[in-house]
């Protein structure tokens, strides 16, 4: 059975109602706008095509390392002590140095140089999600899972939503300029979070010594927990399913629904503004609702059956019609997801003494996908074009739903 994680409840729980969902917002642009209209349009600009192998290479490099971050990230959080909380100082720290690595970005001018720099800089902001995500097992009592796990939830279709009209309104952001507004909002985000919500001093935390082997064995010892375990891979499917879709959104608009290349980052950024605000109703209502009626593992599974659903859309309407329906069904069944994941993941934590960690290694099943998901998609559509890249994803999203129905601690 998880244990629950202890939190430091006090008077600073209310400044991170707005400070720790601003916090994942600024991240989640961070991915989005990069990952979605910026990469793309610089492996365009490189290579002078739409080179799905070239794009799958810029994006696979960086989530392997994203991968490795992120736990050993959240794992060194837990151990440190300072003034400023175990947190703090790696969320202030990783915008810092990813800021320089991103302005780096900017300037490459080679496919390879562009995944090392995309590598690096998903490297070091994995740090900053670690240590942001581990503040909700750290500060926030159990009855208000749900509405943290929906604030949480608000980062995905927020941070999409303004990056889609910033793409809409300025299309030529997408040529560079987009770099230094993530830039800004990601330091705006990070000082507000650690100087206008601060954690308490972690100076007096007991101190456990460093063993190299412990240490390693810790990355694998929360997946022997049978509800820890299966989680991670229900959110590893559903995520998979989306991230196969979305890392080619912008050549499967241009080659399969055929939207002329002058018009599709501002159709693009209409067809992800439409389906990340109904993403976010979805969050808006589902996140109390959850914690009203305590029932998380319910609306993953609607959640994943509804994305499995609306990846069959664009099979029978290829059109910007079809691709209009699709947004709207599948946003509304990611907004579900990413309503009560947190809750249920925070929920089956096997040990309150590791939350960093933990969050940690569940973060891989954001990260994982982004590995794969570039050369799966890149050898579908080589294979088979993009109806079957559909048709990939929806059984991907399948088997996903059956990791939480394995779930036993958590209704």
């Amino acid at each position: 059975m998880a244990q629950t994680p202890a939190v430091a409840v006090g008077p600073r729980l209310g400044p991170l109602y707005l400070t720790l969902p601003l916090a994942n917002v600024a991240v989640m642009f961070l991915w989005m706008t990069v990952g979605a209209f910026v990469l793309p349009v610089h492996v365009q600009r490189i290579t002078g095509t739409n080179d799905v192998a070239a794009l799958g290479l810029a994006n696979s490099i960086g989530p392997l390392m994203a991968t490795l971050a992120n736990p050993i990230f959240g794992q060194i959080s837990d151990r440190t002590r300072s003034r400023y909380g175990r947190r703090s100082p790696w969320i202030l720290g990783c915008v810092l140095i990813g800021a320089v690595a991103l302005l780096a970005q900017a300037g490459v001018g080679s496919v390879l140089m562009l995944g090392i720099s995309w590598a690096v800089v998903q490297t070091i902001m994995n740090g900053y999600q670690a240590a942001m995500t581990a503040i909700l097992p750290d500060r926030v009592p159990a009855d208000r899972y749900g509405t943290f796990s929906g604030l949480f939830g608000l980062g995905t279709p927020l941070a999409i939503i303004t990056s889609s009209i910033m793409f809409i309104v300025f299309p030529q952001l997408a040529q560079g300029g987009a770099y230094y507004v993530v830039i800004a909002v990601l330091l705006v985000a990070a000082l507000l979070l650690v100087f206008a919500s601060p954690d308490r001093s972690s100076v007096d935390l007991p101190r456990q010594p460093f063993h190299l082997g412990e240490f390693l064995a810790g990355f694998w010892r929360p997946l022997k927990t049978h509800d820890f375990r299966w989680a991670f891979v229900s959110r590893f499917g559903v995520m998979l399913g989306y991230f196969v879709i979305f890392t080619f959104n912008l050549f499967l608009l241009e080659d399969f629904i055929k939207i002329p290349k002058d018009q599709v980052i501002a159709k693009m950024g209409l067809l992800m503004l439409v389906g990340q605000v109904a993403t976010l109703l979805a969050v808006l209502v589902v996140g109390p609702l959850s914690d009203r009626i305590g029932r998380f593992k319910l609306f993953v599974l609607i959640a994943g059956l509804a994305s499995a659903v609306s990846l069959g859309i664009p099979l029978l309407m290829p059109t910007f019609g079809g691709m209009v329906i699709y947004n709207v069904v599948h946003g509304i069944a990611f907004g579900i997801f990413m309503a009560v994941d947190m809750a249920l993941v925070t929920k089956v934590l096997p040990n309150p003494e590791e939350v960093g960690k933990d969050m940690g290694v569940i973060n891989i099943a954001n990260a994982g996908p982004q590995i794969v998901a570039p050369s799966i998609a890149a050898l579908v559509v080589t294979l088979g074009g993009y109806p079957t890249l559909f048709a990939v994803g929806i059984a991907i999203s399948l088997l996903g739903v059956t990791g939480v129905l394995k779930i036993r601690g958590v209704r």
